[in-house]
């Protein structure tokens, strides 16, 4: 399958929106992402089409694309699934320890990967988040359930980026987190999993009606 320009642009304006260096509620338009990476506005238009689709922006006939923000119902429901998709993964592998032993080392080295994160790489960190969260769901080796996981690790990037952008401190409130839960795992504990899991996301990206 060829890799077009348009394929190119796609996945370009993508990461910026992923990473927030294009925040939820700023307009961009063709001509702007055409002059940026040097392309025609076709492949911006195609590629525009394509992330509106998805669900990234809104286009807006002669004005531009709006880039769509991350709303409250948006959150809690990519929460909501994060704690039933993550907590489930655990339930399943925590009877074999071999698998516990060897997801707790896989976790570890992630937090030890993101404590090494410059101060100012908030696309790094925020991606090494998403990693943390989905070596615990493939661990538990449904391969439906981590696919799926797969397309809200995008939203999850994306979340932790824009929560990065207006509190940068919270890096140490994840990297302490994720120790802990990755001594959780360690432990094969699942129920205490669960219970750090809503903690922690709910500290992190707490919405106003809370992780149901």
């Amino acid at each position: 399958m060829t890799y077009s320009t348009a394929d190119r642009v796609y996945d370009q304006v993508k990461e910026l929106i992923l990473t927030c260096e294009i925040p939820g509620g700023e307009m961009i338009s063709e001509g702007e992402i055409a002059a940026r990476f040097a392309v025609s506005r076709t492949p911006v238009r195609e590629a525009f089409l394509r992330l509106s689709a998805e669900g990234w922006m809104r286009m807006y006939p002669k004005r531009g694309a709006l880039i769509a923000p991350i709303g409250d119902s948006e959150a809690r429901d990519v929460l909501d699934a994060r704690v039933l998709l993550e907590g489930h993964a655990m339930t399943s592998v925590a009877g074999d320890s071999g698998a516990v032993a060897a997801l707790a080392a896989r976790l570890s080295d992630n937090v030890a990967r993101h404590r090494l994160v410059e101060a100012d790489d908030a696309a790094e960190f925020a991606r090494l988040d998403a990693e943390f969260h989905q070596l615990i769901v493939a661990a538990g080796r449904n391969g439906l359930l981590a696919d799926f996981y797969v397309s809200l690790g995008e939203r999850h990037r994306r979340m932790t980026a824009d929560r990065l952008r207006h509190d940068a401190t919270i890096t140490d409130r994840i990297v302490t987190d994720h120790a802990a839960l990755a001594a959780a795992v360690g432990d094969g504990d699942p129920e205490r999993f669960a219970a750090m899991l809503a903690e922690h996301l709910e500290g992190v990206h707490g919405t106003d009606g809370g992780l149901r």
